[in-house]
């Protein structure tokens, strides 16, 4: 593995990404050269950026834009970084700009590939798929399906509540960084992707945000979990012709019961007890507004 220091471009719009990317920088002695944000597209804006740049050091640079072309690009053949490393952007980064770095450039994509390719890896547990994890990969011209450098994954929890996920997914994310950006420094090519076994990881569609209380707890609380991951609070319900965002769900024992799924059992000003499939859960709402109403 090369010793030396290298000189790294690092692309990011959230700050956790952007903290985990830093930390290995910092860990291995390699310098930050210059980190690229984005405020995004207006069609899928990423307001989050704004934590990178008010808690980056003062010792790196920033640049803050939405033209990889005309002003990302220049500027890194200007600087003639040895290594582009990414971690949540909205933009693709374009094969000329992934040749300027002497090394390459790198993605790390929190999902395992090549299923759930795209922008919404939470929707691997809205659907409930058996494993999740990370894979670190070369940029290759189309969306997450550049060769494989590290991979690790774990399988799906019983119960998939925001604690039990984070507490296995931040390790394997780390892990999985690591291992990879060390056989992209040495050269590995990577192994390529079976695009046969491909998915995609759409944007949750405003219908996919209404639970439905007809389904089994457990199915619900995934869905939860999944629609609250990112930045927004996205689940809502309708019970008894009103509306609520759901902010977490707590599963109650099974229970024979003559309830109809999303008969309300119990309400007060910040939770529900409502009849799923299968047994009673209990929903932390909060009021709607009118951008969230159908």
């Amino acid at each position: 593995m090369n010793t030396e220091p290298l000189k790294v471009v690092t692309f990011n719009f959230l700050p956790i990404a952007y903290e985990l990317v830093t930390q290995w920088i910092h860990d291995q002695g390699h310098q930050h050269l210059l980190a690229v944000t984005t405020p995004g597209p207006k069609s899928r804006p990423t307001p989050a950026y704004k934590g990178i740049v008010t808690n980056a050091p003062r010792n790196v640079d920033i640049l803050v834009t939405t033209k990889l072309r005309g002003v990302a690009t220049p500027l890194i053949r200007a600087l003639q970084p040895d290594l582009i490393v990414c971690f949540s952007f909205p933009y693709r980064l374009t094969p000329e700009l992934c040749a300027i770095p002497r090394l390459g450039a790198v993605n790390l994509h929190p999902a395992v590939l090549p299923a759930y390719r795209g922008p919404n890896v939470f929707r691997s547990f809205y659907e409930g798929w058996p494993e999740f994890g990370a894979t670190t990969h070369w940029i290759a011209e189309e969306f997450d399906t550049g060769n494989i450098l590290s991979q690790k994954a774990a399988p799906l929890p019983e119960e998939v509540t925001p604690e039990n996920i984070y507490s296995i997914w931040g390790p394997l994310i780390s892990e999985t960084f690591a291992e990879g950006l060390e056989r992209a420094i040495a050269g590995d090519p990577g192994i390529p992707q079976d695009d046969s076994q491909a998915s995609y990881a759409a944007p949750f569609t405003e219908a996919e945000t209404w639970l439905d209380l007809s389904e089994p707890q457990r199915v619900i609380q995934r869905k939860v979990t999944a629609l609250n991951f990112g930045p927004e609070t996205l689940a809502k319900v309708r019970v008894n012709d009103d509306s609520f965002v759901v902010t977490a769900v707590s599963l109650l024992p099974q229970q024979t019961s003559t309830a109809q799924p999303g008969t309300c059992l119990e309400r007060n000003e910040e939770t529900l007890l409502v009849q799923a499939a299968d047994g009673p859960i209990r929903l932390q709402i909060k009021p709607m507004t009118g951008g969230n109403e159908l």
